[in-house]
């Protein structure tokens, strides 16, 4: 008997370490409001993205992955905690995220993961020994395209060269020195695609022989939707000629380009002052046909910021192959939420609409996720962190408000969520959009905004895929419009949001 235990111990014990060594690595690729409607994977045809689509075909992508804030850092803030932002303190950007609650890589740390964070942080500054990083290497705030400065435990140090490229160099270091003993979990925050758009020297002007038609709800009215008619986002109105569009850019007095060598100058002068500047001025638009030119300038510069992000994903990917570590690392590509590229006549996110609310998301796990797989069912950014710590082998913390999706993987749907809950507070600025929150299901949107504006809509998806004509005011949605605030309570309660609760029946 005594013989039988040991040799079942030492099994055990064999199978243990086995399944330790078998845990799979975990890289997350944290963009920064990258649109799906840029990506070939989704169907786009403005750009092609060879390697995100690369992982779409060797994993899964997700059609109806959401965020519950879109906004920057409260989405980052929602990564690490697996929970809403009134939950976990992080509601409105530049702010200071209190990084002392509990968060998924220290989880992982506990369990013998090491953990590090390299390229955009935007969550306010760390401690110089932040809990649940073995590494970390910062942007400083939003960071700087050329040239910027990174933080370190011990140091601050000024970077020469494309921030893409750089996060990339020190993402492949890191991996290189990393303690070969342990699994290891990596997220890598890419500070592309995030206004103002400078691309890399050898990007510029890639997309110049393309002409880029509007949206079809470009010239969007906003009629019957007063928070929509009262924002400040507009390529209209909100972008800028200088800054944003480097019509005449100041290359004397403005600290982004104090940072560029002279090379780098070079480069952007020639390009931004003798060809794209020259054109502005010869072509003396006016009207419409300023608002196309801008929108087609934008859209050129947002999609070589992205052509540099993808490129460097497919750098990563090749590393992975390279170093014989792609068979055991799941490699996961998402954005912070979505974007507009012109939709509405808008750019930047904030909203409950579409573009704004849907993110990209594809994953690989090989062994796990058949290639070529689409999943549809909602999933929404809290479930990041516990889906993480599923594939870890780590039990997810009651607190945490998300769930783990493997089982979608698996097409394993029963039981999960029909609709999901939404809430933004950021207001006014910058850009001028309501505060609100509200219901998304398969077919319908409900939202409430409040604050200086205080009413409801009711979308159709079906019949309005736009989100074009508020249905709350008409007799024949009321009913509908009740069960929607009836699902709506519900999730207010399930979240425990005092302020939405509060805010429902005013």
């Amino acid at each position: 008997m005594v013989r039988y235990l040991i040799v079942l111990w030492v099994t055990l014990g064999l199978v243990g370490r086995g399944w330790a060594q078998r845990r799979p690595n975990i890289i997350f690729i944290l963009s920064d409001d990258h649109a799906y409607q840029a990506i070939g994977a989704y169907g786009s045809r403005l750009m092609p993205t060879p390697n995100i689509d690369r992982i779409a075909r060797e994993g899964a992508l997700f059609t109806r992955a959401m965020v519950t804030n879109s906004i920057c850092g409260p989405s980052r803030a929602t990564l690490l905690t697996g929970k809403y932002s009134h939950k976990n303190g992080y509601k409105l950007n530049e702010k200071r995220f209190d990084p002392d609650q509990p968060i998924f890589p220290a989880m992982l740390q506990e369990h013998g993961y090491q953990t590090a964070w390299i390229g955009k942080w935007h969550l306010g500054s760390l401690p110089s020994s932040p809990r649940g990083f073995d590494y970390f290497r910062i942007l400083n705030g939003q960071g700087q395209y050329y040239n910027p400065d990174l933080i370190g435990p011990t140091d601050t140090t000024r970077v020469e060269g494309y921030v893409t490229d750089i996060i990339t160099r020190l993402t492949e270091n890191w991996l290189d020195g990393r303690d070969t003993s342990k699994p290891f979990c990596l997220i890598v925050g890419e500070k592309a695609t995030h206004r103002e758009w400078l691309p890399d020297i050898q990007d510029l002007g890639a997309f110049d022989g393309r002409d880029f038609a509007l949206p079809g709800d470009f010239h969007d009215s906003y009629a019957g939707r007063p928070a929509a008619a009262d924002q400040d986002m507009t390529i209209a109105r909100t972008m800028r000629l200088k800054e944003d569009l480097k019509v005449h850019a100041d290359y004397v007095h403005s600290g982004i380009y104090n940072r560029f060598t002279p090379e780098q100058k070079k480069a952007f002068y020639d390009y931004y002052e003798n060809k794209v500047s020259r054109e502005f001025d010869e072509r003396h638009d006016t009207g419409a046909a300023l608002l196309h030119w801008k929108f087609e300038r934008y859209l050129k510069d947002y999609l070589c910021v992205a052509r540099s992000l993808d490129r460097n994903i497919g750098l990563l990917l090749d590393y992975l192959d390279r170093k014989g570590l792609a068979s055991n690392t799941v490699v996961i590509y998402g954005s912070d939420q979505g974007f507009y590229l012109g939709e509405h006549g808008w750019f930047d996110k904030r909203w409950i609409y579409e573009e704004s609310l849907r993110t990209p998301f594809l994953m690989r796990y090989p062994g796990v996720i058949k290639p070529g797989s689409k999943v549809s069912s909602i999933m929404l950014n809290t479930d990041w962190a516990p889906t993480i710590l599923d594939m870890a082998g780590v039990k997810t913390p009651a607190d945490m408000q998300g769930v783990s999706f493997l089982p979608l993987l698996r097409g394993d749907t029963a039981g999960w969520r029909k609709a999901m809950y939404y809430h933004y507070y950021e207001f006014p600025q910058p850009h001028h959009v309501s505060p609100h929150f509200g219901i998304r299901t398969e077919h319908w949107v409900l939202v409430r905004f409040y604050g200086p504006r205080d009413y409801w809509e009711l979308y159709d998806l079906d019949k309005d895929p736009h989100e074009l004509h508020n249905l709350y005011p008409d007799a024949a949605y009321r009913e509908r419009s009740m069960q929607l605030k009836e699902q709506l309570r519900k999730l207010i309660l399930q979240y425990d949001d005092q302020e939405a609760l509060k805010l429902l029946d005013d």
